[in-house]
Order: structure tokens, then C-alpha cells, then sequence
């Protein structure tokens, strides 16, 4: 049996900033966004001719044009198109991600009943899911992509690969706490580096051969595309580690903002990208041997072992960006009751959506070492890497054209002639990715399906608690009235109680429960709710309101605290704020009792969800943070009452 509080503060989505970008908010995004998709160069292209795969594209002169045009504008319509000039027009006040379009989604649901929207939701939920996926994963391939490039240099390296990768991924998930921010200014200048030397080593092999320019045209990808169909179509599946990264830009806009993004995507990132992808295709032109590990032959010998610090340095910024955007993604469901309430950090003044959320760190930190010690290599998790990526990006892309349909207005004619040809191109990723499944494809797959299956279950049996909880409840001025007419009267002993509740609608059932139980009730008595705003903190003197839920002598009073979004609430601080002429009495805060409401779960024989969900939905209601700590109540003076509710 586990219990659910019933107080739940609410954490409002993403603010979005205001004015110019400044210079640091965009290298701050280098610094975290661009991670991902910018060291993509270190493995797509060597992937695409891996002679290991199970369906090896062959190394000849038109194919490596083909390949490499097709790198090229799989980003420009991917990420430049779809996601930089589209999707991110997007946002749920500010916070981006494929959970604010379901946000989006769930409020056209809720104002126009479109069946459609709720199912749009159902599968937006399963794309979520399926980042968390890439989340896992995009760590270990990355820092395994580099800190193999040590076998380039010294074949005596191979053995220190797997404990450098680890002591490297435990480091990373270990500062997390300092913030979003800091990890930014950190790692932005690295990351200015990184391009600034990937994009002038791709000119460097541009200049031997500089014929490659010409898979510029998309002439060439098309000709590969449906010249060699049987080649390319399974080369889509390494192809496609060329956009990871895309959803991360749209998952972490809640940190930096959509100019921001924009700026250092076009300005660095893309050129930067472009010209290593180019400048490998040039090498192998050259040199056929260089098909092993392209990116690192690029550079002179002298340069190889510098250039895999910086690239290791890099990787571990990849991860800083989908680790980000897994904490977005996270508060955002909870925030929407697709997973219980979450201890969310807030790490900076200025922007809301710069959150830590310790438990999907170490959830994360876990499974991605659980990941290197089980793959070994970069190689041979790239198979399971496009699924997650190439499934996520359809599912945006499906959810942003039906609320462009929808919440727009746009015309149905234009809508078609965008996600016709978008999302054509995001199936035939998905159906080429669909080849490695047994290769392990599964993998992002069966993270996708236990997360989705979570969130599912945890948002079903919400309603079903919730459902009973009002019952049980009642309407709280309908209960101030009835204390009012019984008879006799109610015995009011000496002393304040506070009840913490959701609401100023519904009774809190550690008060309801006192009164049917005990026949007793204190002198003075705080229902107390908690209202978080968009704002970093709220001044002392609008921190409370008050109601007197419509008795002026009864003792029993309602108060709304406002707290910003950096602010820890503190129950007995705000209660010592309060004017004494308007509490009906005076309040004795030092003595004060609190009261929690708690409804206590176990599984019942309603046939309300299969019994191994009613399992699963009680398990996971046992990570929901304490709700006393996180009040600031003190623990001597603080008693837990409730129910007992079955699902």
C-alpha cells in the first residue's frame, strides 16, 4: 500500500524571454543545445560505410556523393526546415518539446472535444517516451565515439576505453546540479572551439579534393536515392544519426529561447557541420582506407590526439543536451499528470525553464552505464540509435501539422504541402531503421514502450484516484456551512491548525476526517494552498491572500501563498506574513499543528485498470516527493490523515 499526497504544487511551464538575445544566452546554448547534433560528424559517415552492418553500402565514387548529399539535406529539411523554421514557432509559453505540443493538444481536446486531438496526445505520449530513449542512449554513443578515436593514435588505448568513458559519464551526470547556466558558460566556449576546428579540418579536405562540393546539389542525393534505392534505402539508417540532436533543440528552447537556437545553429553549428561532413567525403574520395574513421583522419598525426579531447570534451556536451532536454520533457509530464510530482530544482533567475530534476538524473546515469558495459562500443549501439530519433521526429512532426491545421487556422491545401513530402521523408527513416531491429533497434523501442506504459498508467489511475478523492471530499464552503448549523455546536479546542490542500474548492480530508473522528476541531484553522508563478520570486508583501470562506467570526480562514518559481515554499513563513486583524483571531504559528491530507492505495476488485497497471501505478506513486520537507513544515508538529482509496 503506498500513499499520494494530495497536495500538489503546481510548476508552471517554460516564460519566455523578452528582447534582443544576448551575446551569452547564445554561446550558453552552443554550450548545452548543440552537443548532440554537432558531434554527429565523429560517427555518421564512417556508420554509413561500416563493413560490419548488415547492409553495407558499398565505397565507390557516387555513392560517396550520394551519401554525402543526402547527409546534407536530411539536415537542411530536418533540422533547418522542419524544426528550426517550423516546430519551433511552437511553445507552451515559452518551453518547447514534443510535451508542449501535447499540452497544446489536451487544450483543443478540452475547448473543442476533438477525438483526434486526444489520440494525436496518446502518440505525442509515446514520442516522449521514446526521448527518454534517446536520452540513455546519446550519452554512451557519443563518449564512446570519442574516446575510441584514442585507438587512432595508440592501438594501446583499446583497453582504457570502457573505464575512461565511465569515469567521463559518471563526472557529467555528477554536476548536473549546478544548473543548466553553468554547464553553459562551461562548455560554450568548447563547444566554439569544436566547430571552429571541425568546419577548418572539413575545408582542409575539401581543398584536396574540392569536386566533392558538388554533392551540394540535391541533384545527387535524389540520383542516389532513386538511382540505388536498394543501397540507400538501408543506408538511411546511419544517415539519420546525422539529425540526433533535432528534438533535443526543440526539448531544451525552454532553456535559451528560439533565437537563440536559431542564431547559433545558422551562424556556427550548420556551416560548421556541413563542411566536416564535405571535407570526410573529400578524404575517402582520396583514400578508401580513411572509411574507418574519417573524422579523425581529417586531421594531420600531429593533431589526432588534441582532436580527441576536443572531441571527448564535445561528446560529453552531446549528452549535456539531450540530459537537459530529458529534464524538460520530465517536469513538463509531470506537470500534465503523466508522471507524479517530481522534486524539480530551478536553477537560474532569469529563465524558468532552466530545471535539474534529480530523480531522471540518476535514472539516466544508471542506464546509460548500463548501456556502455553492455554494447562495448560505439558501432554497435548506432544501430539502436536512429530508431528513437527517426520515430520521435515523425511524431513532432505529425503533431505540429495537425495544431497548425487546427489552433492556426492555416489552409488545409498548405498543411497537406508540408506534411506530405515532411512526413514522407520521416517514414522512409523510420521504415529503413525499422531493417536494424533485431541489430538493436529494439532497444530504443522497449525503453520507449516501459516509459510510455508508465506515464499511461500513472495519468489513468490519477483519474480514478481523483475521481474518488471529491467524493470523499466535498465541497469546502459547503462544509464550513454545515460546521456552522450543527448541533450542538462543534468543540473548538485551544490552538491553530493548518490543513495544506489543493485548493479553496474541496475540503482537505485531514480536516474532514478531524471533525467525523474526533468531533473536534481548533480555535483557529488555515486551509492553505500553494500557487506557484512565472516569476523568479514574489515580495513579502504579495505573498498571501485571504479569504473567509463567507463566516467573519468562525475562526476558519483560506490562504492562497504565491511563491516564484526559484522559491522554496515555507508554510510557516508565509503564515507569520498574514495581517492579524484579517485572520479572525490571533494565530499561534510557533505552536501551530499542521495536517497533511494523504490517500492511501491498494489494489481493488473494480475492474478499473488490468491488476498488474494497478501494480505499476502503485509503485510509482512511492517516488513522489515529501511533501512536508518540501513545505517546510516542521516534522514534530506535522501529522499525516487521510483515506484509504481502491483502484
Amino acid at each position: 500500500m503506498a500513499a499520494v499526497p494530495e497536495v500538489s504544487p503546481p510548476i508552471h511551464a517554460g516564460h519566455r524571454s523578452a528582447g534582443p538575445v544576448r551575446a551569452a544566452v547564445v554561446v550558453g546554448a552552443l554550450g548545452v543545445v548543440f552537443g548532440d547534433i554537432g558531434t554527429s560528424p565523429i560517427y555518421t559517415i564512417q556508420t554509413v560505410f561500416n563493413p560490419s552492418d548488415p547492409h553495407p553500402v558499398p565505397i565507390s565514387t557516387d555513392n560517396v556523393y550520394g551519401v554525402v548529399s543526402l547527409i546534407f539535406w536530411s539536415v537542411m529539411i530536418i533540422v533547418t526546415l522542419t524544426y528550426i523554421t517550423l516546430v519551433m514557432r511552437t511553445d507552451n509559453d515559452g518551453e518547447g518539446g514534443i510535451m508542449a505540443l501535447i499540452t497544446l493538444l489536451r487544450r483543443l481536446a478540452g475547448k473543442r472535444d476533438l477525438r483526434a486531438a486526444g489520440v494525436l496526445a496518446g502518440v505525442g505520449i509515446f514520442g516522449a517516451a521514446l526521448f527518454f530513449g534517446d536520452g540513455m542512449i546519446t550519452p554512451a554513443i557519443s563518449v564512446l565515439s570519442a574516446v575510441e578515436g584514442l585507438k587512432i593514435v595508440s592501438p594501446g588505448f583499446d583497453d582504457l576505453i570502457i573505464p575512461i568513458t565511465v569515469v567521463i559519464i559518471v563526472g557529467l551526470f555528477s554536476v548536473q546540479h549546478r544548473g543548466t547556466a553553468a554547464v553553459g558558460r562551461l562548455f560554450g566556449p568548447v563547444m566554439i572551439a569544436w566547430f571552429t576546428t571541425i568546419g577548418v579540418l572539413g575545408i582542409s579536405g575539401i581543398a584536396r579534393h574540392p569536386e566533392i562540393l558538388k554533392a551540394l546539389s540535391p541533384t545527387y542525393a535524389l540520383g542516389f536515392m532513386f538511382g540505388h534505392f536498394g543501397i540507400a534505402f538501408f543506408a538511411l539508417a546511419a544517415i539519420v544519426l546525422a539529425v540526433t540532436g533535432a528534438e533535443a533543440l526543440y526539448a531544451d528552447m525552454g532553456h535559451f529561447g528560439r533565437k537563440a537556437i536559431t542564431r547559433g545553429w545558422l551562424g556556427l553549428v550548420l556551416p560548421a557541420c556541413a563542411l566536416s561532413y564535405l571535407g570526410q567525403g573529400a578524404l575517402i574520395l582520396g583514400d578508401e582506407s580513411a572509411v574507418g574513421s574519417p573524422f579523425f583522419l581529417l586531421a594531420p598525426g600531429w593533431a589526432r590526439l588534441p582532436l580527441v579531447l576536443l572531441a571527448t570534451a564535445a561528446t560529453v556536451i552531446a549528452s549535456q543536451a539531450v540530459i537537459t532536454g530529458a529534464f524538460s520533457v520530465a517536469s513538463q509530464a509531470s506537470q500534465l499528470g503523466y508522471l507524479p510530482r517530481l522534486r524539480v530544482e530551478h536553477t537560474s533567475e532569469s529563465t524558468i525553464g532552466q530545471i535539474y530534476v534529480p530523480l531522471i538524473n540518476r535514472i539516466l546515469m544508471v542506464a546509460v552505464l548500463t548501456l556502455v558495459f553492455t554494447f562495448q562500443s560505439s558501432a554497435a549501439l548506432a544501430f539502436a540509435f536512429g530508431m528513437a530519433v527517426t520515430a520521435t521526429i515523425s511524431i513532432t512532426t505529425l503533431l505540429f501539422f495537425y495544431v497548425a491545421r487546427v489552433k492556426w487556422h492555416t489552409p488545409l491545401w498548405l498543411v497537406l504541402l508540408g506534411a506530405i513530402p515532411l512526413l514522407g521523408i520521416d517514414a522512409l527513416f523510420v521504415a529503413a531503421n525499422l531493417t536494424k531491429l533485431v541489430h538493436g533497434a529494439w532497444l530504443p523501442l522497449l525503453i520507449g514502450l516501459t516509459a510510455f506504459t508508465v506515464m499511461i498508467t500513472w495519468a489513468r489511475g490519477r483519474v480514478i484516484v481523483t475521481a474518488a478523492r471529491e467524493e470523499v471530499e466535498g465541497p469546502l464552503r459547503e462544509f464550513v456551512d454545515e460546521l456552522q448549523q450543527r448541533r450542538p455546536p462543534l468543540i473548538r479546542v485551544p490552538g491553530t491548525a493548518v490543513f495544506l490542500n489543493r485548493g479553496s474548492e474541496t475540503t482537505p480530508l485531514a480536516m474532514r476526517a478531524n471533525v467525523e473522528h474526533n468531533q473536534v476541531l481548533h480555535q483557529h484553522v488555515v486551509v492553505l494552498s500553494i500557487d506557484t508563478l512565472p516569476v523568479p520570486r514574489v515580495p513579502d508583501e504579495h505573498r498571501t491572500e485571504i479569504d473567509a470562506l463567507g463566516y467573519a467570526d468562525d475562526g476558519i480562514i483560506h490562504v492562497l501563498a504565491h511563491y516564484g518559481y526559484m522559491e522554496r515554499p515555507n508554510v510557516p513563513h508565509a503564515l507569520r506574513l498574514l495581517d492579524p486583524a484579517r485572520t479572525e483571531g490571533h494565530l499561534d504559528i510557533d505552536g501551530a499543528s499542521y495536517f497533511l491530507s494523504k490517500i492511501a492505495l491498494k489494489k481493488g476488485k473494480a475492474h478499473t485498470m488490468a491488476r498488474w497497471r494497478k501494480s505499476l501505478f502503485i509503485a510509482t506513486s512511492y517516488i513522489t516527493t515529501d511533501a512536508a520537507a518540501y513545505f517546510g513544515l516542521p516534522g514534530q508538529r506535522t501529522v499525516i490523515m487521510g483515506a484509504q482509496v481502491e483502484v
